[in-house]
């Protein structure tokens, strides 16, 4: 552990990666003027030998700990929940938390070193990333400056030795669907997350799941994909409207998708649920606040959060984690968006074309 070895030298890495003393100290360092297969290599051997320089512990041995978290706009109401988890376990554990907000999918700087370097040199000793892209290359970094990482919703794993977070995706996707077919609902549309997303893949493949073992053939035409924005849900079912042949029932892979769709529903006179049922994914405080409520499979996402913090503060204390993997259990809520089918959804494209509303429903 790094803080068991303090008699190991920069001399014993560099003879580790074949390189020079001062060359080590200029990845430690964070300087620029180093062949990135070289850096590799050093950091490579500073994580082999669970180095820590003398300035990190220190840090480590009298600062308190600063965490690092790095989630989307703070008006996503899924980060929210996770942000309030995070928050609640830093004021009980005396942590400080320094939050950025990035877009979705934008990782937080393209060179690993000097990203890693201006945490180091701020204080920071961990680092929660909530639904980011980060690549091997920039953990390695981290790692080499004593910075423990934690992703929530990755959406992608780099490499097995770094530890994510997240729910039971799969069962989630393959229990609203599952709801679904138990009304009597036989197509169900899917409007996905993002493609490449583990989160959205492992969903979709719930949605693929429910389908098959109920022995009713997935149609492409009815599967489409797109952030986890509400403007996904508002263009999809639109573009489904223009086929023609409209679902009688939607999973869509998170809240605000759904809202999107109930949104689109409303202005083309589309009734939900009697024209079309809609589930939801994440159970966020916006399920309450449709019209009618929104049937949600829920996250733990304050637990996520809470979780996330715990966790990191036991990596930085070159404490054992329990996995390296770490699923929590959703649970579908069944609210009043959902109910058996009632005959064809009717489709008022025309209206949403003119901007006139909708027609009235007998």
């Amino acid at each position: 552990m790094a803080t068991n070895t303090p008699k190991l030298t920069l001399r014993q890495i560099a003879a580790d990666a074949g390189v020079s003393v001062p060359t080590v100290s200029k990845v430690l360092n964070g300087r620029a003027d180093v062949a990135e297969s070289t850096r590799r290599r050093v950091t490579s051997a500073i994580r082999a030998r669970g180095y820590a320089s003398p300035q990190q512990r220190r840090r480590a041995a009298t600062a308190p700990a600063l965490v690092d978290l790095v989630t989307d706009l703070l008006t996503s109401a899924y980060s929210v929940e996770v942000m309030r988890g995070i928050v609640d376990v830093a004021a009980s554990e005396g942590v400080e938390v320094v939050i950025s907000t990035l877009s979705s999918r934008q990782a937080p700087s393209t060179d690993g070193a000097v990203w890693a370097q201006r945490l180091s040199a701020a204080g920071r000793r961990g680092l929660i990333l909530v639904a980011s892209e980060v690549d091997a290359t920039q953990l390695d970094e981290l790692r080499a400056h004593g910075i423990s990482v934690v992703l929530i919703d990755p959406f992608s794993t780099p490499q097995d030795d770094v530890v994510t977070l997240g729910s039971t995706n799969w069962a989630g996707g393959r229990a609203a669907v599952d709801h679904l077919i138990s009304l009597g609902h036989r197509r169900i549309g899917y409007l996905g997350g993002p493609l490449g997303a583990d989160c959205a893949s492992a969903r979709l493949h719930g949605y693929h799941a429910a389908l098959a073992d109920a022995g009713i053939a997935a149609d492409p035409a009815v599967i489409r994909h797109g952030p986890f924005e509400s403007a996904t849900g508002t263009e999809g079912l639109a573009a489904l409207c223009d086929t023609g042949d409209l679902p009688t029932a939607i999973f869509a892979a998170s809240d605000s998708i759904a809202i999107g769709v109930m949104t689109e529903a409303h202005r083309r006179g589309i009734r939900v649920p009697d024209d079309l049922s809609v589930v939801g994914f994440d159970g966020t405080p916006l399920v309450d606040q449709t019209v009618p409520r929104l049937t949600s499979v829920a996250q733990p996402l304050f637990e996520i959060g809470a979780t996330a913090l715990r966790t990191v503060l036991r990596l930085t204390r070159d404490e054992p984690v329990e996995s390296m993997h770490i699923e929590l259990a959703t649970k579908l809520v069944v609210r009043e968006s959902t109910a058996p089918p009632c005959g064809k959804p009717r489709v008022h494209s025309a209206a949403r074309r003119s901007g006139s509303a909708p027609e009235k429903q007998a």
